[in-house]
């Protein structure tokens, strides 16, 4: 297999870091359209969102609960899009 067929590493790690932000993402708009939280996806999305965003999900206490949410995973999303490209171009430097 030729080197061009092949992800690089520096891809991998800037793969990983926008599926979990796109993974909080998705939380965030589905607590805002105010998605069945009986439904399996909506929990297992929640489920995996809570604990990517463990860090950050209560730093900040504000009215109203969507905005809450919003700013709390928002912040994790921003946080490991910026360190995950950040760590992909040093990987590719390296």
């Amino acid at each position: 297999m030729s080197n061009r067929s092949r992800p690089s590493a520096a891809a991998v790690v800037a793969a990983i870091a926008d599926l979990a932000a796109i993974l909080i993402g998705l939380w965030i708009l589905l607590y805002i359209l105010d998605a069945n939280r009986s439904n399996d996806f909506v929990d297992f999305v929640h489920d995996v969102a809570s604990w990517l965003a463990g860090w950050s999900r209560d730093m900040f206490t504000v009215d109203p609960d969507w905005w809450q949410v919003m700013l709390n995973y928002g912040l994790a999303a921003v946080v490991y899009l910026a360190v995950g490209h950040a760590a992909s171009r040093a990987v590719r430097r390296w």
